[in-house]
């Protein structure tokens, strides 16, 4: 009963089974029936979609075609209307060059014309003058000179005379407006003319500091006249002393060290070294001081500073005892005035003029004469050509090539010839005593030299590595020597040649 039941159960087990797959079967043939459906519609509406696409892509390049087709008739229709255009004007070309051409044979047929009627006339001009050089007996030439010896001869005296008279008329009327000008220039510019001289006066607030001054056995004064360069004269003048130079960069050097040692109070080597080293510094602020002040008066803008240091030492430089600053000032108010007269350049006239003497700031240092170290300072420094042409010819040197040259001529001849402006025998003394300071300088091994006493003493300092001292002996008597040979002095020069060794250190 059991086993019945159980094959019953299986039997029944194995019907459901194939009952199930037959319906499984059923659902899934329905299932992939109803996907095959919605893939078909998918593909219908893509294909639909993809259609669309490709209207509306046909529709565009059609539009865009009909665009090209419309565009390209009518860049079409402007190349025929420029074409055209172009036609016209070739022929509008043609027909003016036939016209030229036509022009041009009618003006050869002309030319050639003129040409026939000029030998025409030339053979009837020869053939006339040929028949009057036959009645008249001469020739073309020789009649010529028969008229002009005719004339030369009857009018020859008047002739003379009427040159003579305008010349004169024409030279007097020349110094008149020029002695008008001078006096117009001359009454508009006023300057003291005042020479310098070779002595500088320091006043000093009792007698006891002449004592300080020279001190111990004189160790402070020939100190002092060593370091430098000048005599110190201390005598019974009261509240003052004098100081002595030819070379007016040291007399103003060595006044204001003076000053400054006279109101320090300590007097002693030491210091006097100081305040000499100060007091160089304070004289190269006063000579660029004197040359902006200078550039100043006159009116002039723009100069290189270096030339403006040059004019400011031209201030302790002096011509015949003119001071060259105050005489290059003049030219340049001089210069510019009768520019401004006679219709010139009134700028260059005076850029010129204070520019003129540049070359006087370092001929003392340098070889060669002051003008033509001054053309050379003035191009070194990019001066303009103008100003160079206008200031080089002012000792005839040169060639007058503008007209403000002129200017600067008569205005240097101005300034020198005014009363009281100049002193030759000043000169004169100044250059002897530079000549002996060079001749010291010339021989080797010589540190710097400076001429005192008013010429009447040489001190001669010497590099002590190259010269010992049985050279300086021997160099003291070759310096004597060559004096002797080359200047005429009065009296005597006592040459003083100084070997010093010093060794200095610092205790830290």
């Amino acid at each position: 009963m059991d086993i019945l039941y159980f094959i019953l159960t299986l039997v029944g087990l194995g019907v459901g089974v194939g009952v199930g797959y037959k319906i499984r079967q059923v659902l899934a043939r329905k299932q992939a029936n109803s996907i095959e459906a919605k893939l078909k519609e998918k593909i219908e509406e893509v294909k639909a979609e993809a259609n669309k696409i490709l209207n509306e892509a046909k529709n565009k390049s059609q539009q865009l075609v009909d665009q090209s087709m419309e565009e390209n008739s009518r860049h079409k229709k402007q190349l025929i209307e420029l074409e055209n255009k172009l036609i016209k004007r070739e022929e509008l070309l043609d027909k003016r060059n036939d016209e030229v051409e036509a022009n041009a044979t009618k003006l050869e047929t002309n030319l050639a014309k003129v040409q026939e009627v000029k030998t025409s006339i030339e053979e009837i001009q020869k053939k006339e003058e040929a028949k009057l050089e036959a009645v008249a007996g001469l020739s073309k030439d020789e009649a010529k000179t028969a008229l002009f010896d005719e004339v030369q001869k009857n009018y020859e005296t008047d002739l003379a005379a009427s040159f003579k008279k305008l010349e004169r008329d024409r030279e007097e009327e020349l110094n008149t407006k020029a002695a008008g000008i001078i006096a117009t220039v001359l009454q508009r510019y006023a300057r003291s003319g005042v020479s310098e001289v070779t002595t500088s006066s320091v006043n000093i607030p009792s007698e006891d500091i002449k004592g300080k001054i020279i001190g111990r056995e004189g160790r402070n004064i020939r100190h002092f006249e060593q370091m430098s360069g000048v005599d110190v004269i201390v005598d019974e003048t009261p509240d003052s002393i004098t100081i002595s130079s030819f070379d007016p960069v040291r007399r103003a050097l060595a006044k204001l060290a003076l000053e400054k040692l006279i109101a320090d109070g300590r007097i002693q080597p030491a210091k006097i070294e100081e305040k000499i080293l100060e007091a160089k510094d304070e004289i190269n602020e006063q000579i660029k001081k004197a040359g902006e002040d200078a550039c100043y008066e006159v009116g002039i803008v723009g100069l290189p500073k270096e030339i403006i240091h040059l004019l400011g030492r031209l201030n302790y430089r002096t011509s015949y005892g003119q001071n060259v600053l105050t005489h290059s000032i003049e030219v340049a108010i001089l210069a510019g005035m009768m520019a401004s007269e006679l219709g010139g350049n009134v700028e260059l006239a005076k850029t010129a003029g204070l520019l003129h003497d540049i070359g006087k700031s370092v001929d003392h240092e340098l070889e060669g004469a002051h003008l033509e170290l001054g053309v050379k300072i003035l191009q070194k420094y990019g001066v303009s050509q103008d100003i160079i042409n206008a200031m080089k010819s002012h000792h005839e040197d040169y060639p007058i090539e503008i007209l403000e040259a002129n200017f600067v001529n008569a205005a240097d001849a101005l300034s020198a010839a005014r009363p009281g402006a100049r002193r030759e025998n000043i000169e004169n003394y100044l250059k002897r005593l530079a000549n002996l300071e060079k001749i010291a300088t010339d021989f080797k091994g010589v540190e710097k030299a400076y001429a005192i006493q008013a010429g009447r003493e040489l001190r001669v300092f010497v590099t002590p590595t190259q010269i010992d001292d049985f050279s300086a002996l021997k160099m003291a008597r070759e310096i004597a020597d060559k004096i002797e040979a080359e200047i005429h002095y009065p009296g005597e020069v006592k040459v003083t040649v100084i070997r010093e060794t010093r060794a200095v250190e610092f205790a830290k």
